[in-house]
């Protein structure tokens, strides 16, 4: 695949145990920068029974693993592109490189 654009921007980890303070924890998005290439990007419209159509992309993003990519595959719910947060639909995993297809916009925490 031909590499259009450069990737740099966060990653959001879905974490159960994050300790807020001694003694005390809560489930949140722990966010991580990465860089990458972006290798498709293609926006389309779904046709929805809602007034307007949702906006999905079909873009893949290749970023280099480091070691907390690696132990929190299983914990991924999006990775943000020009400002949006999208879900990730895919994982293709080729190391040392991880490849995200993205889907529609994350909406918030659904764990």
């Amino acid at each position: 695949m031909e590499v259009k654009m450069k990737y740099y921007d966060k990653i959001g980890f879905w974490k159960d145990d994050v300790e807020i303070r001694p003694g005390v924890f809560r489930s949140e998005v722990i966010e991580k920068y990465y860089s990458g290439d972006v290798l498709e990007n293609r926006q389309y419209w779904n046709s929805t029974e809602h007034q307007s159509d949702d906006l999905s992309v079909n873009n893949k993003i290749s970023i280099i693993a480091d070691p907390y990519l690696n132990d929190n595959l299983g914990s991924i719910k999006y990775a943000t592109f020009m400002g949006v947060k999208w879900k990730v639909k895919i994982l293709d995993i080729k190391y040392p490189r991880v490849i995200f297809d993205l889907g529609g916009i994350y909406n918030g925490i659904d764990a």
